[in-house]
């Protein structure tokens, strides 16, 4: 009998209820995005995320449940993204899942974000092995993990200041695209040449994985103040294709030193970032180059979803890691915590 698994995503502006089959087949995925909402904005307001996803929350589980064709009886177990994320956003999913899991009396397994996003991968290559390299992109993250099991995670490496995703956003709010940045970067970047300027690629130290992006969109801000100082013209397509180039080859380039350094076959790229066609070509064209394994779960699965963390959830059910109904959400949970009580 196939183990069922209700997995919730509330850490920031989506809000996400899915099912998933043994942790790798996707019964329902259901998302209820909230960026017309904030586009307005130009960003995530928090206040109004919260108040979005108490709204939306009961009706996307029924959804979810309904398009599984399965009932609240048929679940093994109820996961839940308890951080990192928006505090208000994070507690308005935790405490339905708690009410699931009380009302049902299955397990409450609580997820972090960053794994959740790790075991998207999964989703797509089920037959992935340690031990592995998994790089994770999105708006608040960049995060270069070792993972040797489905226990055993090490963050090697992550941003100093803005994570590429902030860095895509603050860019395109300087050429006055709008919002969200990474999706409009791309669109216009497809038009522009990225070799017509060049933009700093900021590598830090030589021997570390971190990565530091604030640089590069200033730099982004610079160039623009510049030439409208001269009253040149600024051709936006080529600044947003230097741009996202020089974003993707520092990804590139620190994904595949670790993965050279720790001698693994496996890179896994996921977050909402990596839905980024130009990044996933050069992601694919140094994998082949160097005769790695890539998995890159589809666009879907890159940005936030329930499936990443019902699958995530699967394997804390394999090993009985069960959070008490006390457990708290935890903005800034840090990747070595299983939860926080």
């Amino acid at each position: 009998m196939s183990i069922l698994i209700l997995g919730i995503e509330t850490s920031c502006d989506e809000t996400a209820a899915a099912v998933v089959a043994d942790g790798r087949e996707i019964l329902a995925n259901i998302v209820a995005s909230q960026v017309e909402v904030h586009r307005h904005f130009g960003g995530v307001v928090p206040e109004v995320a919260s108040r979005r996803h108490i709204e939306a929350l009961n009706p996307v589980i029924a959804t979810a449940l309904s398009e599984a064709g399965i009932s609240f009886s048929d679940l093994a177990a109820v996961a839940v993204t308890h951080g990192p994320g928006l505090l208000g956003s994070l507690l308005v999913g935790l405490m339905a899942t708690k009410s699931i899991a009380f009302a049902c009396n299955i397990p409450l397994i609580a997820v972090h974000h960053i794994l959740a996003h790790v075991y998207a991968c999964f989703l797509t290559a089920p037959d992935t092995t340690f031990p592995l390299i998994a790089l994770v992109v999105s708006g608040g993250h960049t995060d270069l993990i070792y993972a040797a099991s489905h226990s055993e995670f090490r963050l090697i490496g992550q941003t100093r200041d803005d994570a590429a995703g902030e860095a895509f956003d603050k860019a395109a709010r300087a050429m006055g695209l709008g919002y969200p940045g990474g999706p409009a970067i791309e669109r216009l970047a497809r038009e522009g040449a990225p070799a017509a300027l060049y933009l700093p690629r900021p590598m830090l130290e030589e021997q570390s994985y971190d990565t530091s992006f604030s640089g590069l969109k200033t730099a982004v801000v610079n160039h623009l103040h510049r030439e409208r100082q001269k009253g040149n013209p600024v051709n936006l397509a080529d600044l947003a294709a230097a741009f996202q180039a020089a974003v993707t080859e520092v990804l590139v380039t620190k994904a595949f030193a670790a993965a050279a350094d720790f001698k693994v076959k496996t890179i896994l790229v996921a977050g909402g970032v990596a839905a980024n066609d130009y990044l996933r070509e050069r992601f694919r064209e140094e994998a082949s180059r160097r005769h790695l394994r890539l998995v890159i779960p589809p666009p879907a699965l890159c940005t936030d979803n329930a499936a990443m963390v019902a699958a995530a959830g699967y394997y804390h059910f394999l090993r009985g890691d069960f959070a008490p109904l006390t457990v708290n959400a935890v903005a800034n949970l840090p990747l070595t915590a299983d939860f926080a009580v």
